[in-house]
């Protein structure tokens, strides 16, 4: 592993930590001490960062990638970040419409935040999201159908697919495992990305959520290209110099 001159800050150690997880499935304690000029005892501090947001798993000597996590998992990670994104997505949300919500704990939030909504249909591919939107005032929660994926809780295969594929929304609400300034909106699985690009395919306008700790991350699957994403809301302040990548790609939110 090749030494990086210099010493990196820490949201820079984080990205290049995460890569390393994406890119080798795991990161020693030693190795990364001196790929990146620190002691040890930093790079076991990054680590319990990334554990805490959910990206990765420590082990005895290091860390290991985290794969795809389960809806109760992802739904405890971040949790005042996601409420805080949640209730800018609310004043996003048209009180009468068709539109969509993907199987995120992020996007799930604003089920609790719906009472502008009149007559308002949400059709999701998230078991737990369909639950929660059950019973709103002015809501009509419809399921995607398709195959439960058991790892993160999602309805997807070629059935969920097709589904999507047909709808015809006015705003899509989704999230992802990470965003890459490149390649887009990143997922863990192949199948919930296949999921996404067929509900952006039919929306009008496509709000990705995400909060800090997954700008500039690595996840195995391309979601949603930047040419099919209109709005990125955060929980920073639009200002904040950590969104300047992303700042010609999207509205920034």
């Amino acid at each position: 592993m090749a030494s990086i001159a210099g010493t990196l800050a820490a949201e820079e150690r984080l990205g290049w930590l995460q890569q390393r997880l994406g890119e080798d499935g795991s990161v020693t304690l030693r190795a990364a001490a001196e790929a990146l000029g620190v002691s040890e005892m930093t790079v076991r501090r990054d680590l319990e960062q990334l554990e805490q947001r959910g990206t990765a798993r420590r082990v005895r000597g290091g860390a290991t990638a985290v794969g795809p996590q389960t809806f109760a998992e992802r739904h405890h990670t971040s949790p005042a970040a996601k409420n805080r994104i949640a209730a800018k997505l609310a004043e996003l949300v048209p009180t009468s419409a068709a539109i969509a919500f993907d199987a995120s704990s992020t996007v799930m939030r604003l089920a609790s935040r719906l009472d502008r909504a009149r007559d308002l249909t949400i059709v999701t591919n998230g078991l737990d999201t369909f639950a929660a939107l059950r019973g709103r005032p002015g809501v009509t929660p419809l399921l995607t159908g398709g195959t439960l994926d058991e790892r993160t809780g999602s309805l997807v295969g070629p059935i969920a697919c097709r589904t999507a594929g047909q709808l015809k929304v006015s705003t899509f609400f989704a999230s992802a495992a990470a965003i890459d300034p490149t390649s887009g909106a990143l997922e863990a699985t192949l199948e919930e990305a296949d999921v996404k690009r067929s509900i952006a395919s039919g929306a009008e306008r496509v709000v990705l959520a995400a909060d800090a700790s997954k700008l500039a991350g690595r996840a195995v699957a391309v979601g949603l290209a930047w040419d099919q994403i209109d709005v990125v809301v955060t929980d920073l302040a639009p200002d904040d110099q950590r969104l300047d990548p992303y700042r010609e790609l999207a509205d920034l939110i």
